[in-house]
């Protein structure tokens, strides 16, 4: 496990710089089984500049050698054979030696995971398709020694417990990164989970905590109205709820929101809504121009920015205090351009 600063001074909202886990192989280290890199240009040329990376590669640190032969996670079934359609369990194992490398692999990730609790993170990003760090539909085997078709239900052992170690904590695969809106999802997140995390850390009232809230009201609506509800209750209970359940109760329904991509139309009916605090001190003209732009996004005929420049213009020039200090609008940092692309 080693930090590696971004080499930039651009910090959050917080005056912080964020720590972002990542595997070690997308940041440019040649440690992967074919001794070579996986180096990703977002990590390493966009995002660095905000964020100091804590970087692990799980199969190095559990001892094994670059170059190394390959790993697969081999499906186990109820009554231990390998291969079963009703499978319960998964191996790590090398495909040449048949070395099972599963209790070392799973020893080191437990520790791991109360290291990286120490280190304050705001999200991680993993290597997809690996049989450790992989998130998402990795390759599972029928056996290691012959030709099976392999299925796509499988999770790597360091990426499986790292989830389950941090629930609430933005995870993704730099795969998925590609797609511009689970990018800006991502990144979104990071951002939030980092204020909700600096919250946490002061001696956090329930007031405070409303404030909070308050200011993230319209990403919120943008990504899950019934969630944006659910925590307007909960935070409504919060005088008769004790102080550790509504911090659980909050920060697992704020970061769950969030998870829910927000489409087109989505960001329209939230522009909409905002347009509607200052929509009387425009004229007709201004009135017409910003309701066309934001139906032109619904639409999918302009990118995000176009009408979110436009509400965020009359906001200040308006001073409307309440949509003011929205997140919404400016939930991550300009230079990385990615409400350019969604």
């Amino acid at each position: 496990m080693k930090v590696e600063s971004g080499g930039g001074d651009r910090v959050g909202s917080t005056g912080e710089r964020l720590r972002i886990g990542v595997s070690a192989c997308l940041l440019g280290r040649e440690v992967r089984f074919d001794g070579q890199h996986k180096r990703d240009a977002f990590l390493v040329d966009d995002l660095s500049p905000f964020v100091d990376f804590v970087e692990v590669c799980p199969e190095v640190e559990v001892g094994m050698s670059i170059p190394r032969e390959t790993l697969r996670l081999i499906a186990i079934g109820e009554r231990g054979k390998v291969g079963s359609s009703t499978a319960t369990a998964t191996r790590l194992v090398a495909t040449r030696s048949g070395e099972d490398w599963t209790d070392r692999m799973t020893g080191y990730a437990e520790r791991s995971a109360r290291l990286l609790a120490r280190e304050n993170l705001s999200g991680y990003v993993l290597k997809k398709d690996s049989p450790s760090c992989g998130l998402l539909r990795v390759k599972r085997y029928a056996d290691t020694d012959t030709v099976h078709p392999a299925t796509r239900d499988g999770q790597g052992l360091f990426a499986a417990c790292l989830q389950r170690a941090f629930p609430h904590l933005p995870i993704e695969e730099e795969g998925r990164l590609r797609d511009a809106r689970l990018r800006e999802n991502f990144i979104e997140r990071i951002f939030a989970y980092h204020r909700l995390r600096a919250l946490w850390a002061t001696r956090w009232t329930l007031r405070s905590l409303i404030a909070f809230h308050t200011i993230h009201k319209m990403a919120l609506l943008a990504h899950d109205e019934p969630g944006y509800r659910r925590l307007g209750r909960l935070v409504a209970l919060g005088k008769s709820l004790a102080r550790e359940e509504l911090r659980d109760r909050y920060e697992g329904g704020f970061m769950s929101a969030l998870a829910k991509l927000a489409t087109p139309g989505h960001h329209a009916n939230v522009m909409t809504h905002m347009f509607g605090h200052f929509s009387d001190k425009l004229d007709a003209t201004a009135r017409r121009e910003i309701l066309m732009v934001v139906e032109d996004h619904r639409r999918g005929l302009i990118p995000l920015i176009v009408p979110l420049t436009l509400i965020r213009h009359y906001v200040r020039l308006l001073d409307v205090s309440y949509l003011g200090d929205q997140t919404y609008l400016d939930p991550h940092p300009k230079e990385l351009m990615l409400r350019n692309r969604v």
